[in-house]
């Protein structure tokens, strides 16, 4: 019998989450030309194993992510899965993508992404990376209008959850100090490879805000290892990476474990990590990611690694 997947508690929310969940920017083609049918079927296999968080966004293919998760669970019932989608970008008709960080903009991004997934709801809305817009500083409108237009739709029961998708904590930081979030969603800043979120997490965990993990391979690296052209923060792996990245693949090689594997149980061990949010590219990838989830690590893996000095000292590990 498959063991179940854990859930966890969003914030001081009533909503729960499954700790494994699905990412669908690569089925949006976000980062190449994905068949629908492998999309679909991408889904609707994740689901059978029992990941039952979904994360997606309106920059996914310009809504592509979007309209191939909710065909996919068409016909599952509405309570039995949880959907994450975000707010700040719209799609114009061409398919471009602007920026809209207003409270009309929150309303009208909302509207148009239950009319791609074809729900009547969303459980979690994010405001989705308010730090990227090169043209003008987006971060004071996001707080002075997303959030008050998220906190409304929450008191008024449309959404479960806010809160902020990013590649950095230190604005979500800011968000936790001027708002009322319930979960921000952390992609890269808390790796095998980079801790650097570390105080960020503590003060989450104090003030009981979920902290979900993206980017847990950071890029790509920690499932290619340190080879020619390795990426890392979406470049290319500078060298001081690609060597940290060898001495921690000689350690997982020594006892057996593939270096993604270990990745992503460091990832999901420190005590303020809610769960991991996992790009999911295809059926087969679905299947490795429930079996990663319930690998057996040798303790004294971890032990080397901390021993190497390969991690921040504050920084938890599993077992």
């Amino acid at each position: 019998m498959t063991k179940p997947l854990p859930t966890a508690q969003v914030g001081k929310t009533a909503l729960r989450v499954g700790r494994l969940g699905m990412g669908t920017a690569p089925i949006g083609n976000l980062y190449g030309a994905v068949a629908e049918k492998q999309a679909i079927e991408t889904v609707q296999r994740s689901f059978e194993l029992g990941i039952r968080y979904f994360d997606t966004a309106p920059l996914y293919g310009s809504g592509i992510s979007e309209r191939r998760l909710g065909q996919a669970l068409q016909g599952v019932p509405r309570d039995q899965f949880v959907l994450q989608t975000k707010v700040g970008r719209l799609v114009r008709a061409d398919g471009s993508i602007y920026f809209d960080y207003s409270r009309d903009g929150v309303l009208r991004c909302l509207e148009e992404s239950l009319n791609r997934l074809q729900m009547d709801r969303v459980d979690i809305l994010l405001v989705h990376d308010p730090d990227t817009n090169r043209e003008k500083e987006d971060f004071p409108q996001a707080l002075n209008e997303a959030f008050p237009a998220l906190i409304e739709l929450r008191e008024q029961g449309v959404i479960g959850a806010l809160g902020a998708g990013m590649n950095q904590w230190e604005m979500e930081w800011e968000f936790a100090k001027h708002s009322d979030p319930d979960i921000f969603l952390l992609a890269g800043r808390y790796t095998l490879l980079e801790q650097t979120s570390l105080a960020f997490l503590d003060y989450c965990q104090q003030r009981q805000i979920s902290v979900v993990l993206g980017g847990v391979y950071n890029s790509g690296i920690l499932v290619t290892g340190p080879t020619p052209g390795a990426k890392y923060n979406y470049a290319d792996a500078p060298q001081p990476i690609l060597e940290k990245t060898r001495q921690l693949k000689a350690i997982t090689d020594r006892y057996g474990v593939p270096l993604h594997v270990a990745a992503q149980h460091f990832a999901r061990s420190h005590p303020a990590i809610t769960g991991l949010i996992i790009g999911t590219l295809q059926p087969s990838e679905a299947d490795d990611n429930r079996d990663i989830w319930h690998a057996e690590i040798p303790a004294q893996m971890w032990a080397d690694i901390r021993a190497a000095g390969l991690v921040e000292a504050g920084a938890p590990m599993p077992g």
